[in-house]
């Protein structure tokens, strides 16, 4: 009498839990690290905002030094668009691919 456990099947599951769980710890700090830029953004933006203001105030609005944080802020704000836009398709290209059988996986770091 011969009892069969299903070498190959077990394995499959085992390679496929693996992969969830790698892929629940590879998500864990995503968002976190996300806000926190989006954070340090939107910190540089509000003290080039501010460095604006007090040019205007203490300068004028046409001054060469308001034109300066006029030129400044935008910069700052445009940083931050490509961040938040541009970062997001570098983090999803790289990856850790994972393959089982004939499927592959990419998690993105």
């Amino acid at each position: 009498m011969t009892l069969h456990t299903g070498g190959k099947k077990l394995f499959r599951r085992a390679m496929l839990a693996t992969a969830a769980f790698a892929g629940m710890l590879a998500f864990a700090g995503a968002p976190r690290a996300s806000a926190e830029s989006y954070d340090a953004c939107q910190r540089r933006i509000a003290k080039a905002d501010h460095r604006l203001h007090e040019a205007v105030e203490h300068h004028g609005w046409d001054s060469r030094q308001a034109d300066r944080a006029r030129h400044d802020l935008h910069e700052a704000r445009e940083r931050c668009w490509n961040e938040r836009h541009a970062g997001g398709t570098k983090t999803a290209i790289a990856g850790i691919v994972i393959a089982i059988g004939m499927t592959t996986i990419t998690i993105a770091n």
